[in-house]
């Protein structure tokens, strides 16, 4: 298994089809890699056969919007996740709202959460996910998708994701750093969902993400390296942990009076 690559070169669907258990560390690596390369290559054949339905999609298609913050100052809609795949680099990741099943109610976290409805015939599981969208450059999103299975939730919840992106301002303002790069955000920010509270604190370079796991990840999207965080509430519902994180992010667009 160490001439992976080879492996590649010669035929791509036989490496596919190898189990990971059979590979060492590198050639799953290197399998992760591969499998990155695939989805990004049929996204870009996506983007090239797709026909907008929307004014706002020929627009983008037609090279009279370059840049999604066009759309997003002036507060449009966004209809076609095309559009938001051919302005950015869109990366995605998914947020851990679920937990498996474990001996005496423990579990660890997963990124399915598995419902069940009560009917004549039996019991009929969904499946919920939660994606968060961005380019880490200051655009990110977060989406909510529901079905049947695990993976049309998952597609469901990026191409939400890619619909909710929103605009998050960076700056430099920890009183204790004068870089001039926008690392963190620019001032302190407070979001909240139900009982949750999240506060974003400036902080300074190298400073790293002082915030929960789960946020780390739409931080990181956002294009956020340093940040302090402080918390509040029933915060181990992770579903108004993220909506409360978004809601300060939007607020960063916000001009201090």
């Amino acid at each position: 298994m160490k001439k992976s690559k080879e492996r590649i070169e010669e035929t791509e669907d036989e490496y596919a089809e190898i189990p990971e258990e059979v590979l060492d560390k590198e050639d799953l690596e290197e399998l992760k890699e591969f499998k990155k390369e695939s989805e990004d290559k049929e996204e870009k054949e996506s983007t090239k056969a797709w026909e907008p339905k929307t004014d706002l999609g020929q627009k983008v298609k037609d090279g009279k919007i370059k840049e999604i913050d066009e759309i997003l100052n002036k507060n449009k809609k966004i209809l076609e996740e095309q559009i938001v795949d051919s302005l950015i680099n869109v990366k995605t990741d998914l947020i851990a709202i679920g937990q498996s099943k474990g001996k005496f109610g423990g579990g660890k976290r997963r990124a399915w959460r598995q419902t069940q409805r009560k009917t004549k015939e039996g019991n009929i599981p969904t499946f919920s996910a939660m994606a968060v969208a961005g380019d880490e450059n200051g655009h990110v999103g977060i989406g909510l998708g529901k079905a049947m299975e695990t993976l049309p939730a998952r597609d469901k919840a990026i191409r939400k994701a890619k619909l909710n992106i929103i605009k998050v301002k960076r700056a430099c303002s920890a009183f204790d750093c004068s870089c001039s790069e926008p690392h963190t955000v620019p001032f302190n920010v407070t979001g909240k969902s139900g009982s949750v509270r999240v506060t974003l604190i400036p902080a300074p370079q190298g400073t790293g993400l002082v915030v929960a796991n789960e946020l780390k990840k739409i931080l990181k999207l956002a294009g956020i390296k340093d940040v302090y965080s402080k918390t509040s509430g029933k915060i181990r519902t992770t579903f108004n942990l993220v909506k409360a994180c978004m809601n300060a992010l939007e607020k960063t667009n916000l001009e201090i009076k």
